[in-house]
């Protein structure tokens, strides 16, 4: 559906523009409603990580303590706890009707975005060379199901964003694009939440504990 874009000024900026119209409340709600069956997904994973972690082949003694590049791994989370501090300036800079800062911020978003998904892939490879693939145990498709699902939704997420940008540039801000970034910047911080999860019970846990 097109919309009429008025013309906006910082003065009259809304100072919540993301439910400034009535297509964004709706956004918003159906956003929360979307998160809640996303949570109950990465739930039943966690779940089924942790019941399945420690069944390895007795021949196969390369167990979560022997295997994950814990150093790695934690780069990998300061790289994803930065890009939802960047996209919260670009959520401030979009309240303060500055569009150029917010796209600023979102490309850095991306930049370190795709930073965490090159070393999660580069950490994939490792462990495969390793002989800890998808089949080698339940330990390991239970990984994977988890991390992999993680993965492909931080790819969304920058897809997402990344669209955004592309698809606004020449529009600039209006309260239902306005709408539309405060959404996809939530889903970011889900993302990065779950991750924080993912490294605590996962990595940290499994090296440690």
């Amino acid at each position: 559906m097109a919309h009429h874009e008025e013309q906006m000024t910082v003065e009259r900026w809304p100072s919540h523009p993301e439910t400034a119209s009535l297509e964004g409340k709706n956004k918003l709600l159906g956003f929360w409603i979307f998160l809640g069956g996303e949570t109950a997904l990465f739930a039943s994973l966690f779940a089924t990580y942790l019941a399945l972690k420690d069944h390895v082949p007795s021949e196969d003694h390369l167990l979560a303590k022997d295997l994950f590049n814990l150093p790695l791994a934690f780069v990998m989370t300061m790289l994803l706890l930065t890009s939802s501090l960047t996209s919260v300036y670009a959520l401030y800079h979009m309240k303060n009707y500055d569009f150029k800062k917010m796209i600023t911020w979102l490309i850095i978003t991306v930049l370190l975005g795709l930073g965490f998904l090159g070393l999660e892939i580069y950490e994939f490879v490792e462990y495969v060379h390793k002989g800890h693939t998808f089949r080698s145990s339940a330990f390991g498709s239970a990984f994977y199901f988890l991390v992999g699902t993680h993965g492909f939704h931080v790819i969304i997420g920058l897809t997402w964003i990344i669209l955004l940008i592309v698809r606004n540039m020449k529009r600039g801000l209006n309260v239902y694009n306005a709408a539309k970034f405060n959404t996809a910047a939530l889903y970011w911080h889900f993302i990065d939440v779950v991750w924080v999860f993912i490294f605590t019970v996962v990595y940290l846990l499994g090296v440690l504990g």
